[in-house]
């Protein structure tokens, strides 16, 4: 993309220079042809001051000036007629073509006369007042040169020339480098004074549709007349009317442009070409072998056994590092074989430990239970309430390993069977225990063996002190996410200060208490489970 974008800098760059440079030329050559003209009238004029000078000095007027004028004129081809007026008032005359008179030339030197000047071109030395025009006298087009003498001492005062217009035609001769251009010396009000068309000699069907006189240099495009949009070039040669302008077809900027194009879009297309071929090598030498290895990564979820395929035409950095892949997966599966030994030893070993934890309990719970045969009252009720505590731990473990795995433990199983334990142990004949139990939500062990605790705990301090008391444990789902344990008797009941361990056992399930106990409540706390 850099590339591609100074390649195309660089195009537009060169556009702009060559557009750049068809103006500039464009330019020149119209200042080209007005330079051809200034020069050409510069010499003209040179040529009327010094025939002028001489004839006036020499004779003044008379027939012997006519007849001179003649000799003069059929000496310089192209140049038609002139007048003189010397600094005595006396005045020469001499014409070839026999409808141009005396007085006609004396008008043209009048209006002409007051003409505003021309100014003196690159700052020469000013030789007269000079004017320029292009009239027509006796049906024919001549080009006036008028020149007037400010300093009356002067013996040639006035001096007036008409010239064929047909002698600018090597003035605008455009050569060979002319091909597409037309040039012209116009006078205002659009009249062609000579003009020369690279295309059709003879028409003037190019140039403007609407006069533009220009004041200096000007470049411009414009419809012709004949309605195309072409581009010109004008050039002001003497003030106030007459003008160079030139046109040029469009070649040489479709010429441009098309060389734009190619410098823009070849060197595009180049990058373009180069970038699929690179990317098709690369696609092929590296990015297939990657996605291979990828793709074995991925595989790896699914099919344990995947490795990356490595082949004779790998690149080396590639198969090097699917080798090291391969590598890697293989150690990967050696260390899970023995994480998974030891998993399973450490599994073994504490389904053993809580096996020998569960028989233990059993074990002192059948100490209590023969123990407590031989003790009455207070006493056989201390004991009956820690068999029953222990019964809780005992069952805790018995529920968690039931499959032989440790798993969480079922709150309506569990809390059916310690009631069972409590009607057996702690009831007396004329009490009476019994559960509502609509859940089947699940809690770890950690968390089972203190809701039993607490159940046994207030179960145990009510049976203890409320003969014929009749006790319901009631668990049910609060929502999806919570449970609520909540013990209630037949009557009302004086509510207790429970023991210091009992808050330790609300913290421990992360119990919320929902009712205080109250009249026939002994209390409801609401636990959160997985659901």
């Amino acid at each position: 993309m850099p590339i591609a974008c100074l390649t195309a800098l660089a195009a537009l760059t060169t556009y702009r220079t060559v557009i750049a440079a068809i103006e500039v030329s464009q330019a020149r050559a119209a200042d080209n042809f007005a330079v051809r003209t200034r020069v050409w009238y510069r010499g003209a004029l040179r040529s009327l001051l010094a025939s002028g000078a001489v004839m006036a000095r020499t004779g003044g007027g008379g027939t012997d000036c006519a007849v001179t004028g003649s000799a003069l004129l059929d000496q310089v081809q192209g140049y038609r007629a002139f007048q003189l007026l010397t600094a005595e008032g006396q005045a020469c005359a001499a014409s070839l073509d026999p409808g141009l008179t005396t007085a006609d030339m004396a008008a043209i030197s009048a209006r002409m006369k007051g003409l505003p000047p021309v100014k003196v071109w690159g700052g020469g030395a000013e030789l007269a007042q000079v004017r320029y025009d292009y009239v027509t006298l006796a049906e024919r087009n001549y080009l006036a040169i008028y020149a007037r003498n400010a300093d009356a001492t002067k013996i040639l005062q006035e001096a007036l020339l008409l010239v064929d217009p047909s002698l600018l035609d090597q003035v605008f001769d455009l050569g060979e480098a002319g091909e597409g251009m037309n040039v012209a010396l116009l006078s205002s009000g659009g009249t062609v004074v000579t003009s020369r068309n690279s295309a059709t000699s003879g028409t003037e069907d190019w140039l403007p549709r609407h006069e533009v006189v220009p004041q200096g240099q000007m470049r411009w495009k414009a419809p012709s007349r004949t309605g195309t949009v072409r581009t010109y070039a004008a050039r002001l040669v003497a003030e106030p009317n007459l003008y160079v302008i030139a046109s040029f077809d469009d070649a040489p900027a479709r010429a441009a442009r098309v060389q734009f194009l190619v410098l823009l879009f070849a060197p595009l297309l180049t990058l373009l070409l180069l970038c699929i071929v690179y990317l098709r090598a690369i696609d092929k030498h590296c990015i297939h072998w990657l996605r291979g290895i990828e793709g074995a990564a991925r595989a790896r979820s699914t099919e344990p056994n995947a490795r990356a395929a490595i082949a004779a035409d790998m690149p080396a950095d590639i198969r090097s590092v699917a080798e090291a892949f391969n590598t890697m997966v293989d150690e990967q599966e050696v260390r899970q074989r023995r994480l998974q030994t030891a998993l399973d030893d450490n599994r073994f070993l504490v389904r053993e430990l809580h096996h020998r934890v569960k028989n233990s309990l059993q074990v002192v719970q059948s100490y209590i239970g023969l123990t407590k045969r031989d003790y009455r009252d207070e006493a056989r009720l201390a004991l009956a309430d820690a068999e029953c505590r222990v019964h809780v731990l005992s069952a805790a473990y018995r529920f968690t390993l039931a499959d032989g795995e440790m798993q969480p433990v079922r709150v309506d199983l569990f809390i059916e069977d310690v009631v069972t334990m409590i009607d057996n142990l702690v009831r007396r004949r004329d009490q009476w225990v019994s559960s509502r139990l609509d859940t089947e939500a699940t809690l770890s062990v950690d968390r089972i063996i203190p809701l039993g605790f607490l159940v046994v705990d207030v179960a145990s301090r009510v049976l203890r002190t409320t003969p014929g008391v009749t006790l319901t444990i009631v668990v049910r789902d609060v929502d999806a996410s919570t449970i609520a344990i909540t013990l209630e008797a037949d009557r009302d009941i004086a509510p207790s200060e429970p023991p210091k361990l009992f808050a330790g056992l609300v913290a421990q399930i992360e119990a919320v208490q929902a009712a205080r106990p109250e009249g026939r409540s002994l209390g409801s706390w609401h636990v959160k489970h997985k659901a």
